[in-house]
């Protein structure tokens, strides 16, 4: 029984163990996203990215702010292998 006991602790404590690992990673891949989104739309932009924010651009440009907003629509044309 005791063995028993011994396994049901240690399953207990290996859950709580990964819901705190994934508390902490969870912000932190959060904000790493949203820099590299950022970073994408500035460069998309022409502008260049440092410091954690975007220079040699207009950043108040309707285009930056809807790309840097995620409202922007993909208008990207795709073509076929015919």
């Amino acid at each position: 029984m005791k063995e028993a006991s011994g396994e049901a602790n240690m399953t207990v404590v290996t859950i709580i163990l990964i819901s705190v690992v994934v508390a902490v990673v969870t912000p932190i891949i959060t904000s790493m996203m949203k820099t590299t989104q950022k970073r994408s739309c500035c460069m998309e932009a022409g502008g260049t990215w440092s410091n954690g924010s975007c220079s040699d651009i207009n950043t108040e440009d309707e285009n930056y702010q809807e790309c840097i907003s995620g409202s922007a629509s993909t208008s990207g044309s795709t073509t076929t292998g015919q």
